[in-house]
């Protein structure tokens, strides 16, 4: 099976459904050089490159450079969803999804259900998110549980390039508003890509490793972190299984239920911020519906509630490592 990167694998993604439906157009800012600019067209592809080649196969027609005013192209991005077209929109960093919120959370994630179901919104909004590049604050956060908290949304998070490819076809192919998050140190990871086109189904986490002593859940960055634990743990005899939900809405809580039925114990590593984020999520389901299974207090792995550093000493430290996760492993052991 062909190597390929992340960068690449969402680019095929693109390319193949853009060959397949007319209806799908890509919108974003210099996703294809800058609207308005002299120069070389094409010469961007997007923040992280991602689009790079399509305005030369789809032309100017159906990849669309836009001004920065992120509330008004998201808005166009809804109204045409809603009468046949499928945008894609690029946001550079999900930081900047603050300047459209409400057209994400009051008008695109609604228009199903208040129109008794008869207006779909098959709008995918990719954007980056995550620490570990000396972004600083403001380009720097996991904000996916602000977007899973709202009915009406799919929430996507790819761990690996395989599933970047499958779940960004589904997304495109989907009928509902999905927020599509990439993150901005992965564009280069290598893995296992096909050529041809494919679906990762949302709603079914992927079991990334098997263990008997330890359920880890993980999203995004975290995995190969946790990934990273697990070989060293498994070199002291503990051995973990580790779950990559995929999505964070729907949500694969049986599988993780299951999970923590047969191990007993849970980690949960998560690089949103402690307070309302994703492993809070996660936790509280398990206390309510699987806290008989539990040998042991689940522990969270998170960053600190505080914004995300600049300085590269307190970045490092912000983000969770392995170490923090073989740590909280080795505490839900001893219980």
């Amino acid at each position: 099976m062909p190597r390929k990167s992340f960068r690449q694998a969402l680019n095929e993604a693109l390319r193949l459904e853009m060959r397949r439906d007319p209806n799908v157009i890509v919108m974003g800012e210099d996703v294809c050089g800058g609207a308005g600019a002299t120069g070389e067209k094409d010469a961007w592809g997007g923040a992280f490159g991602v689009t790079k080649g399509i305005l030369g196969e789809f032309g100017p027609d159906r990849i669309l450079d836009t001004p920065i005013t992120e509330s008004a192209f998201v808005g166009a991005a809804a109204g045409a969803a809603v009468t046949g077209l499928r945008p894609v929109v690029e946001i550079m960093f999900v930081d900047f999804l603050g300047v459209c919120f409400d057209q994400i959370f009051n008008q695109a994630a609604k228009f199903r259900y208040m129109f008794g179901g008869k207006a779909v919104t098959p709008m995918v909004l990719r954007s980056s998110f995550g620490a570990g590049s000396r972004s600083a604050s403001q380009h720097s956060q996991a904000l996916y549980p602000l977007f899973t908290h709202i009915p009406g949304l799919k929430v996507v998070i790819p761990s690996n390039p395989y599933d970047a490819k499958g779940l960004l076809i589904q997304s495109i192919r989907d009928d509902d508003p999905v927020i599509f998050l990439e993150h901005k140190i992965m564009y280069d990871d290598m893995g296992d890509v096909p050529d041809g086109s494919y679906t990762v189904p949302f709603g079914e986490a992927r079991i990334v490793r098997e263990g008997d002593d330890v359920t880890i859940v993980a999203l995004g960055r975290m995995v190969s972190v946790a990934e990273k634990a697990a070989a060293t743990l498994s070199a002291s005899g503990i051995e973990c299984t580790i779950l990559d939900p995929r999505t964070t809405s729907p949500l694969d809580e049986e599988t993780i239920l299951e999970s923590v039925g047969d191990t007993g114990r849970l980690v949960i590593v998560d690089e949103s911020y402690p307070r309302c984020g994703m492993a809070s999520d996660i936790a509280a389901i398990v206390a309510e519906r699987g806290f008989k299974d539990l040998a042991a207090p689940i522990i969270r792995v998170t960053p600190p509630h505080t914004p995300v550093p600049y300085a590269p000493t307190l970045e490092a430290a912000f983000i969770p490592s392995s170490g923090r996760v073989e740590e909280a492993v080795r505490k839900v052991m001893e219980g």
